[in-house]
């Protein structure tokens, strides 16, 4: 896969893999990791969270309104 950049991030990128001691290449890697990492688990909570009231975990409307009037009062 061959990706390009701006010349503005390509700097950035430089930068920061100097001040890091490691190559770009490298750290475009683990930040393409992280990205990807963080969407699977972010879509996995989504689906938790969609199906809980499938599961009966939920909160009624009336009650809700209450959480929120004790928490943040006036």
């Amino acid at each position: 896969m061959e990706v390009h950049f701006t010349p503005e991030l390509q700097a950035k990128l430089e930068h920061v893999a100097a001040q890091q001691g490691r190559d770009t290449e490298a750290l475009v890697t683990e930040a393409v990791e992280r990205l990807v990492d963080h969407e699977a688990w972010f879509t996995a909570e989504v689906e938790k969270g969609l199906a809980a009231p499938d599961r009966g975990e939920f909160i009624e409307h009336e009650a809700v309104g209450k959480l929120i009037a004790t928490r943040y009062p006036g």
